[in-house]
């Protein structure tokens, strides 16, 4: 690469002029579907007392995730039919759609459909955000392109809680999902100025290829999540234990599936946890798993700690925190000492867990600032240990996904991510419920809840500590 070639990839050519302006068109999709995601966990139980429904609580989430899942894996032929400016301000109208849905809803399943809608217009949003990244940018900005995308999560973590917490607190939750509809508004007027019809031969490629959608796979993993989610409604255990194992028989159902069908969800050797890219997405998903606890960390804050929206959902965003932060500082380590925070991330992210179980349920035997402090550490830390691994298990699907399938293995990064949410979600519901979150309730019942759901949740990252190892030793093996 010449000396000319590599000044076209600085951060100084991404952000001026005309590129500065189509990366803020792409990162504002991205940054709304974040942002909407904190600010939702930051007003769900000033929602709940206003609206019931607490036995639909995680729903909110399962049913956001799923929809997004959707949303994601329709992108592709909606850019195809509609190009980039269509796709995107139709993604934007049905997310906008969903958030009025949400600020006027009267009922819990009014807003569980209307976080539907949301979700399907967020994952379009998300998902456009990236694809398009190759349509409007030379390929030695993609690095750059990838990397301010990714970090509008970062964003979301200050802003989401202060808009959920701050009308929460003055008793108008119902704003802050109207709050996002200006932001929407102004979003589509940028992206209809900048990603204009040009005729450049990129936009036209893009356009014109139409990967096909492994249909069946999404429609089993939707599947396999909401029967885990009608499982937790029962007071039953019977039936709690029937949704459980049908939404895993349909997960088995969808591995097998792919491993057979024309048209694939995972790369070669995706679906198989004994290979080295089976094990990387095996810990994504369990990874994921273990952070959907954050769901219910507002709830119990208020419940049990007596904070306020505002201060519960910035103590609730320092999982968020400690992730980029624990990914910014690990991204430049290589070699043995990736492998070795491989390992040790999903450790860290288990023993913050387990700290969680005994810090959030204790009463009166810890000092209110003392409780505070130990929850946000511990919250820190959970984050942390899946941000430390976070980039080189990303690293390690670019590099084993068979020659071929690069794009089809990164793509398959998301659907797994989001998967793993969609199911954490679900499951967290069942437990909390189960362990008296609504019967008895109350101080009583979120003690509960807390103390089962952190610690049954610790497995998942334990569990990806385990297919850590298998991961590092394989690679390690290949190479010598």
């Amino acid at each position: 690469m010449s000396p000319d070639q590599a000044d076209t990839g600085t951060w100084r050519h991404l952000l001026r002029a005309k590129n500065g302006l189509l990366a803020l068109a792409l990162t504002g999709g991205v940054a709304l579907h974040a942002i909407n995601v904190h600010i939702v966990t930051t007003v769900l139980p000033s929602v709940v007392q206003d609206i019931g429904g607490l036995d639909w609580y995680a729903w909110n989430t399962t049913l956001f995730v799923v929809a997004s899942i959707v949303g994601a894996a329709l992108s592709v032929r909606l850019l195809a039919a509609l190009g980039p400016r269509g796709a995107s301000i139709a993604a934007l109208v049905v997310f906008a759609l969903g958030s009025a849905g949400c600020a006027l809803a009267p009922s819990m399943p009014w807003m569980l459909a209307s976080r539907g809608v949301q979700g399907l217009g967020g994952g379009t949003l998300a998902a456009l955000s990236y694809a398009l990244i190759r349509v409007v940018f030379a390929p030695p900005l993609w690095p750059r392109a990838v990397a301010m995308v990714s970090g509008m999560w970062g964003v979301a973590t200050l802003c989401g809680p202060a808009v959920g917490g701050l009308f929460a607190q003055v008793g108008h939750w119902r704003w802050a999902f109207w709050a996002l509809l200006p932001v929407s508004l102004m979003q589509g007027v940028l992206v209809a100025g900048q990603l204009r019809p040009d005729g450049k031969p990129a936009a036209s490629a893009a356009s014109a290829a139409a990967p096909s959608i492994p249909a069946v796979q999404i429609a089993l993993l939707a599947a396999s999540v909401l029967a885990v989610a009608a499982g937790s409604l029962s007071d039953e255990m019977a039936w709690q234990a029937a949704g459980m194992v049908a939404g895993l028989a349909l997960g088995a159902v969808a591995i097998a599936w792919d491993r057979r069908a024309p048209v694939r969800l995972l790369p070669t050797g995706g679906t198989k946890s004994g290979t080295p890219l089976g094990a990387v997405y095996a810990s994504v998903a369990l990874l994921l798993v273990g952070t959907t606890t954050e769901v219910f960390v507002p709830y119990f804050l208020q419940t049990l700690h007596g904070h306020t929206p505002l201060a519960a959902g910035y103590l609730t965003a320092a999982m968020a925190g400690g992730w980029s932060l624990g990914a910014l500082l690990s991204s430049g380590q290589d070699g043995a000492r990736a492998a070795r925070l491989l390992r040790v991330g999903p450790v860290l992210c288990a023993a913050s867990l387990l700290a969680l179980a005994l810090v959030v349920p204790a009463g009166a035997s810890l000092a209110p600032a003392v409780r505070t402090l130990l929850s946000g550490l511990a919250l820190a830390g959970a984050g942390a240990g899946v941000g430390i691994g976070w980039p080189h298990l990303l690293t390690h699907v670019l590099t084993l996904a068979p020659r071929g399938e690069e794009g089809m293995a990164s793509a398959a990064i998301t659907t797994v991510q989001l998967y793993g949410m969609a199911i954490g979600a679900a499951v967290a519901g069942l437990v909390a419920n189960a362990a008296g979150l609504s019967t008895p309730g109350g101080t009583e019942g979120a003690q509960s809840a807390a103390r089962w759901l952190f610690a049954s949740f610790a497995l998942a990252p334990a569990l990806a500590s385990l297919a850590a190892r298998r991961i590092t030793h394989r690679v390690a093996g290949a190479s010598r």
